[in-house]
């Protein structure tokens, strides 16, 4: 899973440990017929709700892949295509959930249709599908990552804003949609990696409900001030570096955490951010080196270097008086991204 870390808003991304898993047979020797020659199960985050569909041309994962196939003219999966979909990744939650599944997906298309994609160039197929490059380029590369979508011509800058209903194959867009998708253009996003300490692992404290990311985004301003862009602009300036140093230095990366893009708007989302941002310091919390939402959230990530459980159980009491119930994890940053094991 990969997440937004918060003065990085859409510009810089961490891998974590908890994966999304594929199982892909192709067996020629099965009896089974599907649609578009794929079948799908699932097992993991979500398995019991509204949000997993697990026909292939409605499962994000697999229109992904079917997309990536068409643009090189192979129009549905080989025949008697099994995906078993093991997912650890709580959906919704701001952990990049459907980053994952669209890194997943384009690495599924360029296997079974023996692609030969390199990395770089899957990076412009998941940014076809995916406008936030810090999610997919974490989750795709691993580690700590800096982002940006490149300025193209104006043809390809175009091609790069259309709707997903044009790009993934039908039902989204009709029954030709997908048919003849559009080919990314070359170099549609650059990434680079930065250091991160062995001593810093991640607290992941998980709240029981979900926030839609388009409702996180449509809570934010159209337009920023320049005093609040330039606080983003120093604080993710030094926090790269930062998270690199052996010893981290706490003040250095709490003060490097803080955010005026997004956090503060999403507060009305997530009942007693305020409270947790405001009052888990290093000062008052040992061990602790930094705070933050995770993503659109309503996920809240603390770094540490040590007491990770006093920290967890601080946060969760917070979230606790506004009756909110959560649970949380101990994770350390994936570093080698997306694999495929054959």
């Amino acid at each position: 899973m990969a997440f937004t870390i918060s003065p990085g808003f859409d510009v810089a991304g961490v891998a974590l440990t908890r994966f999304l898993e594929l199982q892909v047979q192709v067996d020629p020797s099965t009896s089974q017929t599907a649609t578009l020659n794929c079948v799908i199960s699932y097992e993991g985050e979500g398995a019991d709700s509204e949000h997993i569909d697990l026909s292939p041309d409605r499962n994000l994962l697999t229109r992904v892949a079917l997309y990536v196939l068409r643009c090189h003219d192979q129009h549905q999966f080989p025949a008697k295509t099994v995906i078993h979909i093991k997912n650890d990744i709580p959906l919704g939650r701001g952990l990049g959930s459907s980053g994952a599944a669209v890194v997943a997906g384009v690495i599924l298309g360029n296997e079974v249709g023996k692609l030969g994609l390199t990395k770089d160039r899957m990076l412009d197929f998941c940014l076809m599908i995916e406008r936030h490059p810090d999610n997919v380029a974490a989750a795709l590369y691993g580690g700590f990552v800096g982002t940006y979508l490149s300025e193209l011509d104006p043809e390809d800058m175009a091609r790069k804003e259309i709707p997903l209903s044009e790009v993934l194959p039908s039902p989204a867009g009709g029954i030709d949609t997908g048919l003849k998708p559009p080919i990314p253009p070359q170099g549609l996003g650059s990434y680079m990696r930065f250091p991160w300490s062995s001593a810093i692992k991640a607290v992941v404290i998980i709240p029981d409900f979900e926030v839609i990311t388009a409702k996180a985004r449509n809570v934010l301003p159209a337009q920023y001030s320049r005093a609040d862009v330039v606080f983003n602009m120093q604080r993710i300036a030094i926090l790269t570096h930062a998270l690199g140093q052996s010893p981290p230095d706490p003040e250095l990366i709490y003060s490097g955490m803080q955010d005026a893009i997004h956090q503060p708007y999403r507060k009305e989302l997530i009942p007693g951010l305020t409270e947790i941002l405001q009052s888990v310091k290093p000062k008052t919390h040992p061990g602790l080196l930094g705070i933050c939402l995770s993503g659109a959230g309503p996920t809240i990530l603390a770094l540490a270097t040590d007491n990770f459980e006093h920290i967890a159980q601080e946060i969760i009491m917070k979230f606790a008086e506004a009756n909110v119930r959560c649970q949380w994890s101990l994770l350390e940053p994936a570093r080698d991204g997306a694999t495929v094991t054959k």
